[in-house]
């Protein structure tokens, strides 16, 4: 019967898609790099385009499609006109990105949904003369949970993370992984499941999410879970520019002042929070599955491990021409008042 239902429900959701696309004056298509039951497919996405449609009255609707190019690959496939739309993740792409490893580092305090705000309102004020996104539209920035790491090992202490092969996204977590001795495995979100299924990797640093989204109660049954995170990680929704000028100007204006930016940075911070919230659940309740929480002194051997890394990214911003002090102190305060 539970499947009768999901099945059902699938139809559902892919007639409404339909008949949305039918109405709408304006179909663009989305790259999403995630399998379909990932958070981003299946709350992030949907959501936005419900924020779209509805901000211009039905006339702009979208569609997802997975597997147009891997993922650090969907930011050029946007500049080149084959998707209108679509998520990065600024780690994938070393050297690109800088300014985006401000909301990565260690030791915030607050959720996803706080963060995202954050980080929108701290690009505007200090990141955005950087012009990292160039060549496309930024409809939102956005940072998932805290990151832990989730291991097919036992890991009870700091110090059994050192020599563990670890896949590490990029971006500040590198850097983390570094400073704990971490062996870094390089390989793209989707392909974490096989890689510790062939036991190519250890661990895998990644938010509570990948617990149910990548199913990594299956290959990564042990979570060392340090309170506030080891790291964060950064991401930008885009839409392509020539899109984005090739629609009308009131809708171009319903958009930017509806969707794009702040609006669209909160939606996808709280819709983090909720999936980690889902994977943290799936984890309790998965046989063989457990959670170690880092003592009073691994917390605070890691603070200092959370400095030196804080001290070198920024560093790195103030080499690029940010006030980096001004906008780590801004991305406090301003978590802080959410």
């Amino acid at each position: 019967m539970n499947k009768f239902f999901k099945i059902a429900a699938t139809a559902v959701v892919a007639m409404t898609a339909s008949a949305n696309a039918l109405a709408a004056d304006h179909n663009l298509t989305i790259s999403s790099w995630t399998g379909p039951g990932h958070g981003i497919n299946a709350i992030m996405w949907p959501n936005l385009i419900k924020m779209i449609e509805e901000a211009t009255d039905g006339k702009v609707t979208a569609e997802v499609k997975l597997g147009l190019a891997p993922p650090p690959a969907q930011m050029d496939l946007v500049m080149d006109g084959a998707a209108d739309m679509t998520i990065i993740f600024h780690g994938y792409q070393p050297g690109r990105f800088v300014g985006t490893k401000l909301i990565e580092l260690p030791g915030y305090e607050g959720n996803a949904e706080a963060a995202s705000v954050a980080y929108w309102r701290v690009h505007e004020a200090h990141l955005a003369s950087l012009n990292e996104h160039r060549g496309v539209k930024l409809m939102g920035l956005t940072t998932h949970g805290p990151g832990q790491i989730h291991s097919n090992k036992e890991v009870s202490t700091l110090a059994d993370l050192n020599g563990l092969k670890t896949r590490i996204g990029g971006g500040v977590a590198g850097d983390v992984g570094a400073e704990l001795g971490l062996i870094g495995i390089q390989v793209p979100a989707p392909k974490v499941y096989e890689t510790l299924d062939s036991d190519a990797a250890d661990a895998v640093a990644m938010p509570y999410e990948g617990r149910k989204g990548f199913k990594l109660t299956e290959v990564a049954e042990n979570v060392f879970e340090m309170p506030g995170g080891f790291y964060r990680g950064s991401f930008a929704f885009l839409m392509s520019q020539e899109t984005f000028d090739s629609l009308p100007a009131d809708i171009q204006k319903a958009l930017n002042e509806k969707v794009f930016g702040e609006p669209a940075s909160r939606m996808l911070g709280a819709a983090w929070d909720e999936i980690d919230e889902i994977g943290r659940a799936a984890t309790l309740e998965a046989e063989g599955n457990s959670i170690t929480i880092a003592s009073d002194a691994d917390q605070a051997a890691y603070g200092e491990i959370a400095k030196r890394v804080t001290d070198k990214i920024l560093a790195e911003l103030e080499a690029a021409g940010i006030d980096a002090q001004a906008a780590y102190e801004m991305v406090k305060a301003e978590m802080a008042a959410q």
